[in-house]
């Protein structure tokens, strides 16, 4: 079963083809994805990795602290996201309600 790896401290020219490659030395990468902003396309200095379960737990303890593209990396599993948690989508209404 695969595992999500939360992976913080991304440089900002890494790319998710880079992260996937850096991660394959730890085992198979399922998945590798930068976090960009939606309007600038930038990195916004995280990112997910996906792997089997145990080349995760391995990618943790051999690449949390390690560097890539000049910046450390801090590598763990991922929490999942609770119930009603933020999304980062905003209702827009400014929390005024409609007037009727």
């Amino acid at each position: 079963m695969a595992q999500k790896l939360f992976v913080g401290g991304i440089a900002f020219g890494t790319t998710s083809e880079g992260l996937r490659e850096f991660f394959a030395q730890s085992g198979s990468v399922v998945s590798a994805t930068v976090i960009t902003d939606q309007f600038s396309g930038q990195s916004r200095g995280f990112g997910f990795v996906e792997m089997e379960a145990e080349d995760a737990q391995r990618a943790v303890q051999q690449l949390d602290g390690r560097e890539l593209d000049g910046r450390k990396l801090k590598v763990e599993v991922a929490k999942p996201k609770a119930a009603g948690e933020r999304t980062g989508r905003s209702d827009r209404s400014g929390g005024y309600g409609s007037r009727h």
